[in-house]
Order: structure tokens, then C-alpha cells, then sequence
């Protein structure tokens, strides 16, 4: 990028300096996800490629302005670049309708395979979690319910759930590797498990919660080489194999271990591990003791290790949080499923592009600062008030130099616009323990109070100390 600095504007400079956080997500953009890459993908992957008036690559682009938070709606997002666009507010919306979930879910592969390879190469994948494996988490997340703007909605008096997805997080790269939606908001997560087990791959190591326990999709997964780890669930039916046998002790409480035949109506496993994880501190479920269970052998992982690993499995739902808080992602304007569908996965890719920016980060400031101490949410406003800013100062041929960096320019480029973050204006804002909430004065027949009144009487008890 230095001896590039010269053929670029003054203006570009400026925000390479000033907000460089937004240059990396813009470049990044451009040189995965280009408008003439992303119509050529469509071309390939769409099993209806339907473009006529609208290419894919114009409904990305106005989608993803709302994902970002750029752009309040998609009807905003037209009117900022109707005179490019070449068709109408309806086409748009039509062609946003008809995004096959197929086609949506791919667009997430399809971003997870083209930025993993650059993460490993700007070295800001983290430590893999279990030497040997590739651990992949899986959970479910419903899409909030939308607006009732359509015509059979209207008269509906129940929310009205546009689809829900199953999302398989990769902790070692920080992205989200594959999804699997469902138009069906009412669908069962485990009817969805057919089409995750198809995916299972040798050495992967699987990590997920008790909705997710069958015998059929457990047992395949062993039958493919992975492994895996899930927590018991209620009525699950088992015989004993050992007695138990205490395995020590992690953070949050005792573990022990014993031997289990599992079977259930579509199958058994023979040989499980079982741990007994008791906490010293109930949940806020009031639970004091959780049952894992995992066919790892012990000279792999033991019940301690099995124990720590399963803890982690909060991080896919904090992936899910962030979603929500920085990126919007549940678009409840779009009541069609295929729409609100696609708006999700685009706030998935998304936040795989941020993962990008982590990544070169890392490799620069090293991986505590990032991962312990930088405000995800500063990051994301800082490129919602910063890029459509950027868009319409810089002139669009000056973006193509990312497109024709060599693999390794381009990672220097990414590691040079790191070190101009300041990392301080994105710290965290550190907060004490949580205080116990007061008992509240007041009758249910004096809903309202006065501020002044209380401040002058606070005051007035203060004085006569």
C-alpha cells in the first residue's frame, strides 16, 4: 500500500488515516465479494439464476447497507442510488422475495471459504481449542417476528416467524463456516439435522446443545471420524456401564465420570462418557448438576478438558447477541421468509467480514488487546457512520486496487491499515459486579414521581448531617 498511497486520492489517504477500521471492511468487500464476482457466483450457484431487470450483486448491495446499519431500510437504500439501479422499488423487492434460501445459505460458504484462507495467512486465527480437531459449534436461532404487511397477516393476531437457521460457528477463525435455513418458523431444529450431517467431516469435533441429541445424527457423526460433545438431555434413555469416578476439579465446580450404552427409537451408541459437572453456584435455572456426554477417547480430552470445552459453547450464542446489538439482522419490514432468510445471512457474512478486521489486528497488536479488551460495538457504529460517507467521497475506480493486490500485498495492506487503529478509542468500558437491585418505595395508586422534589430532599437530608 505505500507505493500504491501515491496513485490514490487525497481524500482516500484521509480515511486510511482517520478510519481505517472502515477502509479494511470496504477493501475487503471489494475484493471478495465485487459486484462482478458476486453475479458470476450467482450465475453458478443460484438454481434459478432469474436476473432481468435487478442483478444480485444491486440487491447485496442495498441489503447490506441495512445490515450494517447504514441505511435505516431497504426503501432508503433505493432511493440513495435509484438513478444507478435501472429499476423499480418493486422489482427490487420482488427480486428480494424470490432469493432462493439455497442460493442465501451458499452466499455464507461462499464468504467463510474465501476469507479463512486470508485469515491464516495474516496469522490471526486463534489457538486451535483441541489439538487434532477442527471444533464446530451448532445452534438454532429464530428469526424475530415481522411486521403483519403482508396480506395474510393481517388479521393475524399471533407474531409472525419469517424462518429460523441453523448456524455452525468455527471459533479457530472467529466466522460463521456454514447455515442451514428453514422457511418453516414453527420447524423442529432436529428435522434440520439431515442436512448438518452431510456436512460432517473426519477430525471435526462438534459442540452443541441437548436439543440437538439423536442417536441417528450423533451416531453418523462417529461413523464419519468426528467427534463430538453435548450436554444430556431430560428422559434421554441410558444404562450404566461404570460407577462413577471423580475427575477432579474446574472454575465453576466438580467433575466425575462414567461409562454409558446410550439408545433412543432411531438407534444406540454403545460407549459414551458421561460427566457430572456439579457447580458450586446454582444457574439462573436453578440447575446445580449438568450431564455431558462426548465419544472422545481420554487420551484425547479428558472429563476436566471435555468439561472446560463445553463451557465455550457460549460463544456461538454471544455470536448470535452481536448479530443482533451491532449488526441488524433480523429485518422485520421483510415479511417474506426467503427475504427476512437472506437478510440474515447477509448480517452472517457480515460479521464474517469483521472477523477480518479482528484478525489483522490481532496479527498486529497481538490477541489479548482484541479479544479481551475491543469494543465490538464501537467497531461496528464507527463503520455505520463512517462508510456511506467514505462511499460517496471516494470515486468507486479507486477501490479496484484491492481487487488486483497479490494475496500476499493485500495482506500487508490489511496488517499497515492495523497499525493505524488506535486502539484506545475502541476499549471496552469495564464494569464492576452487578449490585443487587433495591427494594423500590412507592404505592401502585403513585405510578409517577417528581426528580426535583427527590433531588431537594436528598439534599436537604445531606445538610443536616
Amino acid at each position: 500500500m505505500q507505493k500504491e498511497a501515491t496513485m490514490l486520492g487525497a481524500v482516500f489517504n484521509r480515511f486510511v488515516e482517520k478510519s481505517p477500521i472502515a477502509v479494511m471492511v470496504r477493501g475487503t468487500l471489494k475484493r471478495v465479494l465485487g459486484a462482478d464476482q458476486l453475479d458470476a457466483w450467482f450465475a453458478r450457484t443460484a438454481q434459478k439464476p432469474y436476473t432481468r431487470t435487478v442483478l444480485f450483486s444491486t440487491v447485496y448491495d442495498m441489503l447490506s447497507q441495512v445490515v450494517f446499519r447504514i441505511q435505516p431500510s431497504v426503501r432508503a437504500a433505493y432511493r440513495d442510488q435509484d438513478d444507478t439501479v435501472g429499476a423499480s422499488l418493486i422489482s427490487v423487492y420482488n427480486k428480494l422475495n424470490g432469493v432462493e434460501t439455497h442460493t442465501a445459505a451458499e452466499l455464507v460458504r461462499y464468504s467463510a471459504t474465501a476469507l479463512q484462507p486470508l485469515i491464516t495467512q495474516l496469522a490471526g486465527q486463534r489457538a486451535p481449542w483441541l489439538p487434532g480437531y477442527r471444533v464446530k459449534m451448532l445452534d438454532g436461532n429464530g428469526i424475530e417476528a415481522s411486521e403483519h404487511r403482508l396480506t395474510v397477516l393481517r388479521e393475524v393476531q399471533a407474531g409472525a416467524l419469517p424462518g429460523k437457521a441453523l448456524v455452525v460457528y468455527e471459533p479457530t477463525y472467529g466466522v460463521v463456516s456454514d447455515v442451514f435455513p428453514c422457511e418453516d418458523g414453527h420447524a423442529q431444529e432436529r428435522s434440520m439435522l439431515g442436512q448438518v450431517l452431510e456436512t460432517v467431516q473426519a477430525r471435526d469435533l462438534w459442540i452443541q446443545d441437548r436439543n440437538f441429541w439423536t442417536c441417528a445424527f450423533l451416531g453418523g457423526m462417529e461413523t464419519r471420524g468426528a467427534g463430538f460433545m453435548t450436554r444430556q438431555r431430560e428422559g434421554l434413555p441410558f444404562t450404566e456401564l461404570t460407577s462413577w469416578r471423580a475427575r477432579g476439579r474446574i472454575e465453576t465446580g466438580h467433575v466425575a465420570e462414567q461409562w454409558v450404552e446410550v439408545r433412543d427409537a432411531q438407534g444406540q451408541i454403545p460407549m459414551l462418557r458421561r460427566m457430572q459437572v456439579t457447580r458450586a453456584q446454582a444457574t439462573r435455572d436453578g440447575d446445580r448438576v449438568r450431564y455431558l456426554l462426548t465419544h472422545l477417547p481420554l487420551y484425547k480430552a479428558s472429563a476436566t478438558r471435555v468439561a472446560r470445552l463445553y463451557r465455550t459453547r457460549w460463544t456461538l450464542e454471544t455470536v448470535f447477541q452481536h448479530l443482533e446489538a451491532y449488526f441488524h439482522s433480523a429485518i422485520n419490514t421483510l415479511g417474506y421468509p426467503k427475504a427476512a432468510l437472506f437478510g440474515f445471512c447477509l448480517a452472517l457474512v457480515a460479521y464474517n467480514m469483521l472477523a477480518v478486521v479482528l484478525a489483522a489486528l490481532r496479527s498486529v497488536h497481538g490477541p489479548d488487546p482484541i479479544d479481551q479488551d475491543l469494543s465490538l460495538y464501537d467497531v461496528a457504529h464507527e463503520i455505520a457512520q463512517t462508510y456511506q460517507g467514505m462511499m460517496m467521497a471516494i470515486p468507486e475506480e479507486e477501490w479496484r486496487l484491492f481487487s488486483c493486490m497479490a494475496p500476499a500485498e493485500f495482506v500487508a495492506t490489511l496488517q499497515m491499515l492495523a497499525r493505524q487503529v488506535r486502539l484506545s478509542a475502541y476499549r471496552k468500558s469495564s464494569r464492576g459486579p452487578k449490585k443487587p437491585r433495591l427494594k423500590r418505595d412507592g404505592a401502585a395508586k403513585t405510578p409517577h414521581g417528581s426528580t426535583a422534589k427527590l433531588l431537594r430532599a436528598q439534599h436537604t437530608r445531606v445538610m443536616a448531617r
